[in-house]
């Protein structure tokens, strides 16, 4: 979901269908957009010409991101996904337990895992799901616990959380109900317990919590641009055993996006869809952009809109004649 200005006083939305979207990448430099789907991982390109005289609404959008490679990585349950500053592309591999890379030789290769994990295997063992990034490399992964059997996560899922610093394997915290979404802004580590629904900030060296801001409801999903941040609230799954051993202040099962002031650790602004949006996984800002547009593979524009290194087209679509 792609939400604009339509004006000084309004917002406008475009919505775009996907299979199980999850984690979501940007390459500002590059303009390009990674996103994590159920079995693959599309790669987005933007190209401000194509936009410019895209055949539904010409001169309406100064951004269009168009589909321009897949990675095939099976059903591995992506979560976090990040482009690298040295051309690979990280994602969280929850199914594995295993930070992964993906190019074309495998659907994934593993690049690190907890040193707990004994194999790398099809288990969720610890529902391993954030990756802080700091200088184009991963540095924090967040997960709910440190177990090392199936689904061992599921156990406790409200004091097992831990946040571990993959260089040194040491584990900066634990105890957290249900960490998603390490980030790295302005050389501090912000995190979200979704099982209590807060934004807090942790100590890198000492690893000490100082709780910003309870937003009552599950969170998960965080944005920043500025001095503010932008974190997603989903709805409460209500035929799942896990969410129903949650106790969130909120169980109104809102679900939208959340506007935090930093500085003043308040909250400035909410967006809340009370219906249509069940689930935000992720959330990020196009600083650069007014008004983006996004193809998926299934709309015939992605065949349609052609580019090369001297320019771009826009092919004709054929009309397709009558047979007696």
């Amino acid at each position: 979901m792609f939400i604009s200005p339509k004006d000084e006083h309004s917002l406008i939305q475009l919505p775009r269908t996907f299979n199980k979207p999850m984690g979501i990448a940007l390459d500002h430099k590059n303009q390009k957009l990674g996103l994590a789907c159920k079995d693959e991982i599309t790669i987005f390109k933007n190209s401000a010409s194509l936009a410019e005289f895209y055949p539904r609404s010409p001169k309406k959008y100064d951004a269009l991101y168009m589909p321009r490679m897949s990675f095939y990585t099976g059903g591995v349950d992506i979560h976090d996904l990040n482009f690298g500053d040295d051309n690979k592309m990280y994602g969280i591999n929850t199914l594995f337990s295993c930070i992964s890379t993906f190019d074309d030789n495998y659907n994934f290769t593993p690049y690190w895992k907890p040193n707990f994990i004994s194999k790398i295997v099809a288990e969720d063992r610890c529902h391993l799901n954030g990756m802080a990034m700091l200088n184009g490399k991963p540095k924090y992964v967040s997960m709910f616990n440190r177990g090392d059997s199936a689904q061992s996560w599921r156990e406790n899922i409200t004091k097992t959380g831990c946040i571990i610093d993959i260089g040194s394997n040491e584990v900066l915290i634990e105890g957290l109900a249900m960490p998603h979404t390490p980030k790295i802004i302005n050389d501090k580590l912000y995190i979200l317990s979704s099982a209590k629904g807060t934004l807090s900030e942790i100590d890198q060296k000492t690893g000490k919590e100082t709780e910003i801001i309870n937003l009552g409801g599950f969170v998960r999903g965080m944005g920043y641009h500025k001095e503010y941040l932008f974190i997603g609230l989903s709805k409460l799954r209500k035929n799942s055993s896990t969410f129903s051993k949650l106790d969130i202040p909120g169980k109104e099962n809102q679900a939208g996006i959340v506007i935090v002031h930093l500085p003043t650790r308040s909250l400035a602004g909410k967006i809340t869809y009370h219906n249509s949006v069940d689930e935000i996984y992720d959330v990020h800002v196009l600083p650069q952009v007014t008004r983006p547009n996004i193809i998926n593979t299934t709309m015939p524009e992605s065949k349609q809109g052609i580019s090369i290194p001297s320019g771009s087209f826009w092919a004709k679509p054929k009309q397709e004649k009558n047979e007696v």
